[in-house]
């Protein structure tokens, strides 16, 4: 009854929410990484070419799961010519990296209406996983056995100007709340890199932004009402339930599915963001520095280059004002250098190397003239993502942009904090601790000198940048940045592989080799700096050694035996569980 009923409705949505000029393409499909609109007639080709390799999917996916294209090019094909079954819904996640089929896909539109889904499908013990927007790379929200999306809960119920305080439906997605309490004077906190994540899920997989002032997202929670299988709806902040509260505020959405979140804001300000290059010896110099005087601040390195990108972001002096600074370089100037470099290369590869190249005469100087430098990127990389002598260039060419692209820009915070990351991508991210503000150990540039000298000595295709961002600690027992003293901080480093190209066989190829990347980091680097995966990136292996070192390593930093406790207590049949969960935490009831 539930999922006929919520797939109907799920489709009325869908048009009732739809581009007016052409009600079978759902807007958010044009929603790029940086959270921004398409800037150029090329993102808009772009964006639209993915739209039309998924109009066979399923209309109830198209409005959860903002994935502008299939996984896998083969199954695409068999969308178009071969629609799957009405009541059989394909759900990808956003880079393509994981896919399920189901059946049962629930869509309530009420805080009643999940309470009776998660009631009924208890006692069935048929799984409902919680599953957001669909972004983590690693697909954690994903079981065939069946999801729950709160896509259609997504109102601000309440506003506290006094105490900056909002209450919302969790489904609402990060760039709807923002824009709901832009009236008030209000924003978020600290920002991921997008804003497309709802807001149950941003919380539940431990997301952050950057600033070693500013801890993680989950702690901007001030209280939840999750909606348990064996329990029905409990509400729990720190002053009611707080045992239960630290651990489910970042609790994977496996103690519940959160319905309801009440969240700490701040006042909305406008910042001055300055982009700068450097270097590793002048970033150790004025590392401390950097760290305790910019409110945001993060590093883009650059593999096989010193180049180090520098982005800081401040509230704007109300004393001094914006800076008054003229560029050196125009846009143009700044990108020319990777434009040359791709047609250089397209020469060189004939430009038909990759699927998603068209040949050199439909590649003149106008069209490439309307790529932006990270679609430049990605078609570069597209002509030979595996060769490390032609990722070497690509990365160089990278340098010399962001060299003549140093400067400012200024906007409000909700506007200018987040990062065009590029496009679909392999992702591990790892969290540690670096010392406090007064006292940085340094061990996060070690680490990231470390991770250089590794790519170089094993000659890995590694693509820019490793992205550094720095958090202070979270009071939520599962989140990797958790520290019980105030003052501590923690270092995010995130290794990359660009997915480039719709090949099927060129995707495994990148996989593979992003995995021994992925790999080789872990065996050098993780023990020794204590370093623990994003939930929303660890990539949990199938079966045998691997995955019992896995199990144990976790242990010694989750309180695992406390969370699989709570899961027993407030979903005794695991209805809220995928096979990831189950590896990550095996107890009793799933051995």
């Amino acid at each position: 009854m539930f999922r006929s009923h919520h797939l109907r409705r799920s489709i009325r949505s869908l048009h009732r929410r739809v581009d007016s000029d052409n009600p079978l393409i759902h807007p958010r499909l044009f929603c790029s990484l940086s959270s921004q609109p398409p800037s150029s007639d090329a993102e808009l080709r772009k964006y639209a070419g993915y739209t039309a390799l998924l109009l066979g999917c399923a209309a109830a996916t198209y409005y959860s799961f903002p994935f502008p294209e299939n996984a896998k090019h083969k199954k695409a094909q068999l969308f178009r010519y071969a629609p799957l079954p009405d009541d059989l819904h394909t759900v990808t996640n956003w880079s393509g990296t994981h896919e399920v089929q189901t059946r049962n896909f629930f869509q309530p539109e009420s805080l009643e209406e999940l309470e009776a889904v998660v009631k009924d499908c208890n006692l069935k013990k048929q799984k409902i996983r919680p599953v957001g927007s669909g972004l983590s790379p690693n697909g954690i929200g994903l079981t065939r056995a069946g999801m729950v999306n709160l896509g259609l809960m997504d109102k601000v119920l309440e506003v506290d100007r006094e105490k900056k305080r909002v209450r919302v439906q969790a489904g609402i997605r990060v760039q709807q709340l923002v824009d709901a309490i832009k009236e008030y004077g209000l924003t978020l906190q600290n920002f991921a890199s997008i804003r497309e994540q709802q807001i149950g899920g941003i919380i539940q997989v431990g997301a952050h932004g950057t600033g070693a002032r500013l801890p993680p997202i989950d702690e901007q929670v001030v209280s939840m009402k999750l909606v348990t299988p064996a329990k029905g709806t409990i509400e729990i902040s720190k002053d009611k339930d707080p045992t239960l509260f630290y651990l489910a505020r970042c609790g994977l959405g496996g103690l519940g599915v959160v319905a309801e979140v009440t969240l700490q804001c701040v006042e909305r300000q406008e910042l001055v963001e300055h982009t700068f290059l450097s270097n590793i010896k002048d970033i150790k110099k004025n590392h401390k520095k950097l760290l305790s005087e910019n409110k945001h601040v993060k590093y883009l390195h650059i593999p096989y280059t010193d180049a180090v990108v520098v982005v800081a972001c401040n509230p704007i002096s109300k004393r001094k004002g914006p800076p008054k600074y003229k560029p050196k370089y125009t846009t143009e100037e700044a990108i020319q250098h990777v434009q040359d470099l791709y047609r250089d290369s397209l020469k060189k590869y004939g430009g038909t190397s990759a699927d998603n190249i068209t040949p050199p005469d439909d590649n003149g100087p106008e069209t490439i003239n309307g790529l932006s430098f990270t679609e430049l990127r990605e078609k570069l990389l597209a002509l030979d993502p595996l060769n490390t002598e032609h990722v070497k260039k690509i990365n160089l060419a990278e340098a010399e942009f962001w060299r003549k692209s140093e400067g400012y820009r200024v906007g409000l915070s909700d506007e200018i904090l987040g990062f065009d990351c590029g496009g679909h991508q392999w992702v591990s991210e790892t969290c540690f601790p670096a010392g406090t503000l007064s006292k940085p150990s340094m061990k996060d540039l070690e680490y990231i000198e470390q991770l250089m000298q590794l790519i170089e000595k094993e000659s890995i295709p590694a693509p820019a940048p490793i992205e550094q961002r720095w958090t202070s600690c979270s009071k939520s027992l599962m989140s990797p940045a958790y520290s019980s003293a105030e003052d501590d901080i923690f270092s995010w480093v995130g290794i990359i592989m660009y997915l480039p190209t719709m090949d099927a066989r060129q995707r495994k190829q990148i996989k593979e080799e992003f995995f021994h990347y992925r790999h080789l980091t872990q065996a050098h680097l993780w023990d020794h700096y204590s370093a623990y995966e994003h939930w929303a990136k660890i990539e949990v292996p199938r079966e045998g050694e691997e995955l019992k070192a896995l199990e144990e390593r976790l242990k010694k930093k989750f309180p695992v035996e406390e969370y699989n406790r709570a899961r027993e207590e407030l979903d005794p049949n695991h209805i809220l569980s995928n096979n990831m969960l189950e590896k990550l935490f095996p107890s009793p009831h799933s051995l």
